[in-house]
């Protein structure tokens, strides 16, 4: 073994500020999800621009671009366990950069349709299932010191935030000037931005080891929702998430039909709102690690989650001037991301510390699954109710909701923690089980 084979295996105690790769890695990430909040704003505008679509239509379009985590996140776990995850990553990026650079393509050929972009809606989803249970198992095999993960998770929290704050007013100037469909050329770009930073990457990801036993893809499926279910502070982030990400999604579908059909806002409007609001989830980020240190884990946690549920009641209740309901919407998506801005960074840092490496992929699979899970069920639901009741009456709807959740967070084993949880150990997996009864 060579020197620097040595230097690279072993745990660094410098901050990842020193770490040259992973900060190749979270500029690469960066810039995607600052793609990816372009995206997120321009299709469904692209939608209601270029076709006119309806709100049960606008909902679809979010549940497909959502849904394959439902189906493919478990089976995609398995996977990126069995296999080195940057090749993975790579793949899935050349797809999804290929697949939105297809709709301007298609948009000036005049070729583009509602039916083609709910298709391609779909399989970006599919590939960004993929790329979302392989990054978050390969962060730790940049980092390799466990004290290091808070640290990486409020790094690429920031980001997050960061793409918040920036993606939504970008998408409104980008889809003002070129058209919703053209807009999503940015994306595409950041896309190859992030094929770049993956590529330049010189840290050896070592080869997961062979199993001890023959494996079987509906074994690994169970022993992974096994892993996370029963594990009390892994099934309770779980399900209260999916709870979190239903109604984030909710709101966010019902006030874009809301603010584009009812308050005639536009496009540039509704992206201000999205990054002046999403200030505090970058706010929430930068400050996460001086408040975990600061106070205990658990509280933490349960008054960041808090913000992010009650947040969208002051969208229900919004009222008045329009300066005064658009000071008001700000105000509920503030709330709300700053929030998920400290929240992200403890959920994150709780599941890597709660789950061996071996179990990082399927683990990351059953969060996906839930979390994305809810998204999607909370885009369709946004678009049906919204279609039946009017988006005002579903967002007051969707508000009360939101905030019966708090009943489950407070009574979380998570809000008790103190701290991370020590390094767990290896699971006897169902496999190793039939050998050793063998």
């Amino acid at each position: 073994m060579t020197a620097t084979q040595t230097r690279a295996e072993e745990p660094s105690t410098e901050s990842l500020w020193r770490h040259g790769d992973f900060l190749k890695f979270w500029l690469g990430e960066t810039l995607s999800l600052l793609g990816t909040q372009v995206t997120n704003l321009a299709l469904p505008l692209t939608a209601i621009i270029a076709f006119n679509a309806t709100d049960e239509q606008v909902g679809l379009l979010r549940f497909l671009q959502l849904v394959p985590y439902l189906g493919l996140a478990l089976v995609f776990g398995v996977w990126v366990d069995r296999a080195r995850r940057r090749p993975i990553m790579l793949g899935a990026n050349l797809v999804r950069m290929i697949l939105l650079a297809l709709v301007p393509v298609l948009y000036w050929t005049d070729a583009l349709s509602m039916g083609s972009l709910l298709v391609i809606a779909c399989a970006v989803g599919v590939a960004s299932v993929l790329f979302d249970v392989s990054w978050m198992s390969y962060v730790p095999t940049l980092v390799r010191d466990p004290e290091r993960y808070v640290e990486a998770s409020a790094k690429m929290g920031m980001s997050s935030s960061a793409a918040d704050v920036a993606g939504p007013g970008l998408a409104g100037v980008l889809v003002g000037a070129l058209t919703a469909p053209v807009a999503l050329i940015a994306d595409a770009f950041s896309y190859l931005v992030s094929l770049i930073s993956l590529l330049v990457i010189r840290t050896p990801e070592p080869r997961p080891e062979p199993p001890a036993a023959r494996r079987h893809l509906p074994t690994e499926l169970r022993d992974g929702l096994r892993w996370v279910l029963k594990n009390p502070v892994l099934r309770s982030l779980a399900l209260i998430g999916f709870c979190c990400n239903f109604s984030m999604v909710t709101v966010w579908t019902m006030f874009l039909l809301y603010g584009s059909r009812d308050l005639h806002l536009g496009s540039t409007t509704l992206g201000g709102i999205f990054a002046t609001a999403s200030v505090g989830g970058l706010i929430g980020a930068a400050i996460s690690r001086k408040v975990i240190r600061r106070f205990r884990l658990g509280l933490v946690y349960l008054g960041a989650q808090s913000a992010l549920l009650i947040g969208p009641t002051l969208i229900a209740l919004a009222t008045g001037p329009r300066p005064v309901m658009v000071g008001t919407f700000v105000l509920s998506f503030f709330t709300t991301y700053l929030g998920l801005g400290v929240a992200g960074v403890v959920i994150v840092s709780l599941r890597q510390a709660s789950t061996p490496q071996s179990m990082m992929g399927r683990m990351t699979a059953v969060f996906r699954t839930l979390l994305f899970g809810g998204g999607a069920l909370g885009g369709l639901f946004a678009g049906l109710l919204s279609g039946r009741i009017g988006a005002r009456g579903a967002l007051t709807v969707a508000a009360i909701g939101s905030a019966a959740v708090l009943i489950a967070l407070v009574l979380s084993p998570v809000s008790r923690l103190r701290g991370l949880p020590s390094a767990p150990e290896e699971p006897v997996t169902a496999a190793t089980d039939g050998q050793a009864a063998g």
